[in-house]
């Protein structure tokens, strides 16, 4: 696989491709330099999140980010929309758990504003009061109509009960109750203290050289602080396992989030437990849980796993949605094939399909010059090394059936699922305290 965008000219490895670049300043950077397209695209990423939200103001984070390209500068919100739409540039900020997400697209001949603008939107966001209250109205309308979203209020449910006084309890766009309270000098401290330089992750990919990018890179974040002011946030591992929480709502399907205790993503183990969530439910055709929930009873139309492992928690997670009248078979069922994966482990012929399907698969995420940069990004902010694409397919590969049994049983240690089930479910006892 080649994260080239067009065929290369000669064999040369992925990773002599991106180039480490480092500005005068001292802010690096990896850049794919790609000519095929006359197209640039730039991720960043500022480590920290709503897992910083202060505590009675969930949505903070969501809050912040939506407003950076609303105004900044001397450029109000219309003026500053109306200079990326001259140019056709692409700008987005959005907020994870973890992390405040940047995205820039835009033609290579327009990279100078478009570097301009993004400098603007982290350096000098206005925060002016009428975007605040617009886009604070936007975000509470979304989190009226989530209100009533059966699959929205499953996974908030979750992870409320998995993760009591914690900020992975919190809704990361906040609640009806806490986004009004945000001021915009909650805002303004916010982005002060959370966009700096130590917790900059940024990758590059398109018609740019590195020549280029390095002053380019001190010119967007280089006067920003050295180091972002960072509350701790502990490491946590999730409540309520072996539990069932139910939420009441007046809809003919259920909605069911599942989880437990999976693997952080610099564990050695990590690899052969993506391989073995393949097997359990990451696959849409081929997991045990589609063939037993969907094929051989047709209780749902999709039903899926995977791994979870945030900064400071690790998790498998899943979810489907079946009829009232057979939610409870569909948790007991999922209980009962995730705990006979872990007992009894694959088979070798569906380690061998799992891996065959993975390694084949992952060519795809570099399909476009933003999924490359997407990737590259998160695989700075994963620690994962930059030659890290030429070896995941054979990480892969070399997970054997000891591998993935050794794994089954560090899981087992650990087996419980908690579930959140929003609906009118029946047969279905919610014992979540």
């Amino acid at each position: 696989m080649n994260i080239a965008l067009a065929p290369a000219a000669s064999a040369q490895s992925d990773t002599t491709r991106i180039q480490r670049v480092v500005s005068p300043g001292g802010i690096e950077a990896w850049l794919v330099h790609d000519k095929t397209l006359p197209l640039v695209a730039m991720e960043f990423a500022f480590v920290s999140g709503a897992a910083q939200d202060p505590a009675d103001k969930p949505g903070t984070a969501s809050l912040m980010s939506s407003l950076l390209d609303e105004g900044a500068g001397d450029l109000d919100s219309r003026s500053f929309q109306d200079k990326l739409a001259e140019k056709a540039i692409e700008l987005r900020f959005d907020a994870s758990r973890d992390s405040i997400g940047g995205s820039l697209r835009t033609l290579s001949e327009n990279v100078a504003p478009a570097f301009e603008l993004t400098r603007l939107a982290v350096n000098a966001p206005r925060f002016d009061e009428e975007a605040v209250e617009r886009i604070r109205q936007g975000q509470l309308a979304s989190l009226r109509r989530r209100a009533n979203d059966p699959s929205t209020l499953a996974s908030l449910g979750w992870s409320a009960r998995a993760f009591p006084n914690h900020p992975y309890g919190r809704p990361v766009a906040g609640t009806l109750e806490s986004v009004p309270t945000i001021t915009r000098e909650d805002l303004a401290a916010f982005a002060k203290r959370t966009l700096a330089k130590d917790n900059l992750k940024i990758a590059v990919v398109g018609d740019i050289t590195a020549e280029t990018l390095a002053p380019a890179l001190d010119s967007i974040f280089g006067a920003l602080p050295a180091k972002a002011e960072l509350t701790p946030v502990p490491d946590v591992v999730p409540q309520g396992l072996g539990t069932v929480e139910v939420k009441t709502l007046d809809v003919p399907q259920t909605s069911v989030v599942f989880g437990g205790i999976g693997l952080k993503r610099n564990d050695p183990d990590f690899i052969p437990a993506f391989v073995l969530n393949h097997m359990l439910g990451g696959s849409a055709f081929s997991s045990r849980l589609f063939k037993e929930v969907r094929e051989k009873r047709g209780l749902a139309y999709s039903v899926y796993s995977h791994l979870a492992p945030l900064d400071h928690a690790a998790l498998i997670l899943g979810g489907t949605a079946t009829k009232n009248e057979r939610a409870g078979e569909a948790i007991d069922l999922i209980r009962a094939e995730y705990l006979k994966l872990l007992t009894d482990g694959p088979s070798e012929a569906e380690l061998d399909d799992a891996k065959s399907y993975l390694i084949g698969s992952f060519a795809l995420r570099f399909d476009s010059s933003a999924k490359v940069a997407s990737q590259l990004l998160q695989i700075q902010i994963d620690n994962l090394g930059i030659d890290y694409i030429d070896v995941r397919n054979q990480l892969v590969a070399a997970v054997t059936l000891d591998d993935v049994k050794r794994v089954a049983a560090r899981l087992k240690a650990n087996p419980e699922l908690l579930f959140s089930l929003v609906g009118k479910p029946v047969g279905v006892v919610p014992n979540g305290g």
